[in-house]
Formats: C-alpha cells, structure tokens, sequence
C-alpha cells in the first residue's frame, strides 16, 4: 500500500481541520464522507471537496475502497464504531477521548488486534516538537525531580444545543478538554493515577461544567488538573521540580512558535518551539506511517488505556455518572 485511502464518519465541525491536511498529504486520498442524515452528508462533501457522500456509517466501512476511517462521532459512540470498523478491515484515527471507560479501549484494543489494524486517538499536541521538547527536558532534569504538575483548559461555551453537554452523549468538560490535561499528567508521569480527589460543578443538561481533581502518581509526584465550560478561553501547564519551574502557555494547541519558560536559582529563560503550521499535519503523517511503513504510532493504545483509567478515577471522585 502506497497511498492511504479514507472515509470521515460523522461530519462534526471538528472535520474542518483534519479535511484540508488529508487533501494535502501527499500519502492520503479522501474518498468519501458519511451521515446518518443523506442531505448533511451531501452538504459537506460539497463544502470540503470530498468525491462521494455516503448515507451511513455501516455503508461507508461495506467499502471495498476505504483503507482508514476518521471517527469524530460523540463520544459515547466511538467504541462501538471503532469496534465496527476494526471488524470491517479499516485502521481508525479516532478523536479524543478514545473511549469513556477502560474497559472500552480493553475492547477497542481487543478488536484491533484481532482483525490486524491500527488503532489510535487524536491527541494532536502529542505530535507537536513542543511536547517533545518538554518531555526532553524533563528528562535531562531540567528541574529537578517532577513533584507537581498544574494543567488546565477551560472555555466558556455558550451553544445550548451542543453534544457536549448531552449525559447520554458522553458530555461534559471532563471529556471535552479534561482529556489534554489528563493525558498530558499521565504522559509526563508515565503512569496512570493511583488516587484522585475531584469536585465538579453540573449544568442544567447534567454534564460537568467545571471539574477540578487532584491526582496523585506513583514517584511522589501530584497533579492539579481543571477542565472547564464556564471560564474564559485558557490553557497553562507548569511543572514544579525539585531545582526549578517549567511552563507552557499553550500546551496543546501550540501555534508555530511556541514558547517554554524555566525558571531555576532565580532566573528566568524563554525558549522558542518551532512547531506546525496546521496542528493536524503531524497526527495524521504519524497514522499514515503506522499504516503503512509499520511504525509504532506516537500515541498507543497503552497511552489512551492510562487517560481512560485516569478519567475514570475523577469521574468516580467527582461522583459523576
């Protein structure tokens, strides 16, 4: 296989950046875009220039012409279809989070191996030369021993008809932008949590508008995570060492310069990132090497099992449903 053919299942707003890098990768091809709603889907073939419209999901993985699916579906239903579409032979960049519960990346993991695709969630700012570069960091003990790790991302939503805010969709702030500081703890960690404290508040719809955790890692290290809806657009991360403090602005959705600040014995250094034009470039040259040249994907299924435990355990705290 030298080009990697793809169909989008769902037409959620987020496809208008994925649609764009697929048109550009030089090994992609989008063949079609499916809809439970015929007239959505022809819609959006038409804005986005993608050759055929397919009324539903199972009718886009019957084709013999799709390698790979984009799933960007709510979030209750990404295991089910990723399940779906493993069996139907397609490998699945599915959006994040990968599922709601462990148990369905068990299944999700269970069903990629047993039909031989690839399976992987889209965390974009895990491709990006900045979280690459803070990793790096870190580990060359920048700041010492990692003890404290303080990451947020919050925005005030306002559209009342959003699927976020449906219960039964799988909604709620936790999942929406939880999952960047979640996953990021857990990458620098390298380790689900072993124990969480959590507090949410809930809107009229029943999901969590603002959620706040404490978790705490094996090694002795803590993080303070805050997801939320209510709160004006804002994302940070520091980690606090043992020898010093680095910070980031813009953890996860980095622009092409992004800046790395370290503080340590009083003095303060801003370095800058170069990173991606476009945030999905990378993810989705990452998944196609996966595919195609057999690489190991940036993020495993091991990687979305530890956010999913840990989502999990602050659900369980915050005594959410």
């Amino acid at each position: 296989m030298s080009t990697l053919r793809w169909g989008v299942l769902g037409t959620a707003r987020v496809i208008r950046h994925l649609v764009p890098v697929l048109h550009d990768q030089p090994r992609a091809r989008l063949v079609a875009i499916a809809s439970r709603d015929a007239a959505r889907a022809v819609e959006c073939a038409h804005t986005w220039q993608i050759p055929e419209a397919v009324h539903g999901y199972a009718a886009l993985l019957a084709r013999d012409d799709i390698d790979a699916v984009y799933l960007p579906l709510p979030n209750a239903l990404h295991a089910p279809w990723v399940i779906a579409a493993a069996a139907a032979g397609k490998h699945v960049l599915c959006e994040k989070p990968l599922g709601v519960t462990p148990e369905e990346v068990d299944r999700m993991q269970t069903a990629a191996m047993s039909h031989r695709v690839v399976v992987t969630e889209g965390l974009m700012y895990r491709h990006e030369p900045l979280t690459a570069e803070v990793c790096h960091r870190l580990a060359g003990g920048a700041v010492g021993r990692v003890h404290g790790i303080v990451s947020g991302f919050t925005y005030h939503r306002t559209r009342p008809d959003d699927v976020r805010l449906s219960a039964a969709l799988g909604g709620g702030a936790l999942f929406d932008v939880g999952v960047y500081p979640v996953s990021y703890a857990c990458l620098l960690a390298q380790h689900a949590p072993e124990a969480a404290t959590a507090t949410a508040m809930l809107g009229l719809e029943g999901v969590d508008d603002m959620c706040q955790a404490a978790l705490r890692f094996p090694g002795e290290t803590l993080a303070s995570i805050t997801a939320g809806f209510r709160a004006a657009t804002h994302t940070w991360l520091t980690v606090l060492g043992s020898e010093g403090t680095l910070e980031v602005p813009e953890p996860f959705k980095p622009g092409p310069q992004a800046v790395i600040t370290t503080i340590r014995d009083g003095q303060k250094q801003d370095d800058v990132v170069t990173g991606s034009p476009r945030l999905f470039d990378r993810m989705v040259a990452d998944f196609t090497a996966a595919v195609i040249d057999g690489t190991p994907p940036v993020v495993t299924l091991d990687d979305s099992r530890r956010t999913a435990e840990a989502l999990a355990l602050i659900r369980t705290a915050a005594g959410l449903r």
